[in-house]
């Protein structure tokens, strides 16, 4: 394909689970088929506009399936580790995404091209996260088979809200993405690249080289750290909502359109932003405009386009 340079604009977008499942009556893999090509399109719409697109993508729901599987089948085949298991779901989706992308170039005649990296995150083994780790997956299990699992496996568990108990592994920052240079070098030569599927997949470094563990990076932060690594000039969040909101879901409801780095940090240490829902999104924003990333938008698939004309969508711009 024709080499393209840095002239044209380089956006990461980082696709939510409901970029791929819509809700939990359509969780099937013709459904996740549909929903991606939905999604492509949007993203498609960008980048024949000029764009350069690195997407990166959630995984919860496809890890807890193959979790799921290995309970079933484990008195027939061995199980999966997490980290080969978010390597097999960076290669599904990315599949997805991958052909959804190519499709939408050919029907219109764009000499483009999108292709998934695998791609390896770096993590420090004495984050302290490992002591603490808080993310559960998987199902719920009594407290019977929990203790045998602990005792067995050595997984770490917890009792969630009377619900049952669950595994929980450690969350890591991202320090480093392994694959960062060739991601870079696809970009300058104007490929559309899909990378960092569910966070990457976690690896810490031993005497003996690189080393999966058993862990979850939080999608958007690794896309922030991306973002600032390769210098994009928008970092996209494609989330369930059309714009952030103050007081959400509240009579007195406020929509934010085009906020700055200060307000969006003060607004989150008054506590507009939930824990586990727009926190993490917005502190990932806060990350890439503190590397030296200049603008950010947090809006819906579906609205992607309208946002990058500023008619709606929340903007966040740096310093």
């Amino acid at each position: 394909m024709t080499s393209l340079d840095r002239s044209h604009p380089v956006a990461v977008v980082a696709i939510g689970g409901n970029s791929l499942i819509k809700d939990k009556h359509h969780q099937e893999v013709r459904y996740q088929w549909d929903a991606a090509r939905e999604t492509c399109f949007h993203i498609a719409n960008m980048i024949e506009k000029g764009w350069t697109v690195v997407v990166t993508h959630g995984n919860g729901p496809q890890v807890g399936f193959i979790l799921r599987r290995n309970e079933i089948a484990s008195s027939e085949v061995h199980t999966t580790p997490l980290d080969a298991i978010v390597a097999d779901t960076q290669g599904s989706i990315g599949y997805m995404l991958q052909q959804s992308l190519n499709n939408e170039f050919v029907r219109r005649g764009l000499q483009r091209h999108a292709f998934t990296i695998v791609t390896q995150v770096l993590v420090d083994k004495n984050d302290s996260a490992f002591k603490d780790p808080t993310k559960p997956i998987g199902s719920f299990m009594d407290e019977t088979t929990a203790m045998q699992m602990k005792q067995a496996e050595g997984w770490d568990v917890v009792e969630d809200a009377g619900r049952g108990w669950r595994r929980v592994v450690a969350s890591p920052h991202p320090v480093q993405v392994v694959e960062q240079d060739a991601i870079t070098a696809a970009v300058q030569q104007g490929w559309i690249v899909i990378a960092g599927g569910g966070g990457g997949i976690p690896v810490v470094q031993t005497p003996q080289g690189l080393e999966g563990v058993a862990a979850v990076i939080d999608k958007d932060r690794l896309s922030a750290l991306l973002a600032a690594a390769i210098k994009a000039d928008l970092f996209v969040i494609s989330t369930a909502v059309e714009k952030v909101c103050l007081h959400y879901g509240k009579p007195n409801q406020q929509d934010l359109t085009h906020i700055t780095a200060e307000q969006a940090r003060q607004y989150m240490n008054e506590g507009h932003f939930a824990p586990g829902s727009m926190k993490p999104k917005m502190e990932a924003v806060l990350q890439f405009l503190d590397e030296g990333g200049k603008r950010a938008i947090i809006t819906n698939p579906e609205n992607l386009e309208r946002a990058l004309l500023g008619e709606t969508g929340t903007v966040i711009e740096g310093h």
